[in-house]
C-alpha cells in the first residue's frame, strides 16, 4: 500500500483546526475553521474526493480519529460519509482502548509499536492508506521515510502559528512536484513525491 498524506495547509505551514472553531484550540489557536472561505467543490473538493476514492484505508492519529469518529457516523446516507464510514481505519494511540473504538471497522495501532506496524501495512498489496490531519503522526511518517505522496491544499492565508506536519529535525528531504491545480480562490493543490536519497 502507498501512504498518502492529504492536508489543508496555510501559506505559513499550519494545518491545525481547518474544519471548525471547536476542533483544536491547543496552544491558544484561535482560527478554527480557517479553510472554509477557500473551499470549492471542483478543485479542492475534487482533490479530496480523488484521494478518498483511491484509498483502501485511513491511517489517523488519535485526536483526528476522535474528531472524525464523532462526526462521520451521523452523516450516513451521504456518499462521501458512507465511504469514510466503510473504509478500514487504523488509529495510532497509546491511550485509546479497544472499547473506545466505536467507529466501524477501526483497529488500534499501539503508539510504541506503530512505526513497525505501519511498515508492515505499507508492505502489503492494496490501494492507498490515506492520512488526513494527524500532524504528530505525519511528522513521524516523514521522519521515518514512510510517506509515498504528499498532497497539500495550500490556502492563501497566514495563521501566525499553529501545528505543522513538517519535521523540525534539521533533515533535508527533497520532493518532486508531480501535479498541481489552482482554484478560483487561489488554493494551490500540489502533489509531491519524495525523491530517494542520492537521486
Amino acid at each position: 500500500m502507498r501512504i498518502i498524506i492529504s492536508e489543508f495547509i496555510s501559506l505559513d505551514g499550519v494545518v491545525q483546526a481547518p474544519g471548525g472553531p471547536g476542533e483544536d484550540g491547543d496552544g491558544g489557536f484561535a482560527h478554527g475553521g480557517w479553510s472554509h472561505p477557500f473551499f470549492d467543490a471542483e478543485v479542492v473538493g475534487g482533490a479530496f474526493d480523488d484521494a478518498l476514492g483511491k484509498a483502501d484505508g485511513l491511517l489517523l492519529g488519535r485526536r483526528t480519529w476522535q474528531t472524525m469518529a464523532g462526526a462521520w457516523p451521523g452523516r450516513a446516507g451521504d456518499p462521501f460519509a458512507d465511504r469514510m464510514n466503510a473504509l478500514p481505519k487504523y488509529v495510532v494511540s497509546s491511550t485509546l482502548t479497544d472499547a473506545d473504538l466505536t467507529w466501524h471497522n477501526t483497529r488500534r495501532l499501539v503508539g510504541s509499536e506503530a512505526a513497525a506496524r505501519i511498515r508492515e501495512l505499507r508492505a502489503t498489496e492494496g490501494g492507498d492508506l490515506l492520512v488526513m490531519g494527524s500532524p504528530t503522526l505525519v511528522r513521524t511518517l516523514l521522519s521515518e521515510g514512510l510517506v509515498d505522496e504528499l498532497r497539500l491544499m495550500i490556502m492563501p492565508v497566514l495563521l501566525g502559528g499553529g501545528k505543522s506536519v513538517f519535521p523540525d529535525d534539521g533533515g533535508l528531504r527533497r520532493l518532486e512536484l508531480v501535479s498541481s491545480a489552482v482554484s478560483g480562490a487561489g488554493v494551490h493543490v500540489c502533489t509531491y513525491r519524495p525523491v530517494p536519497p542520492g537521486e
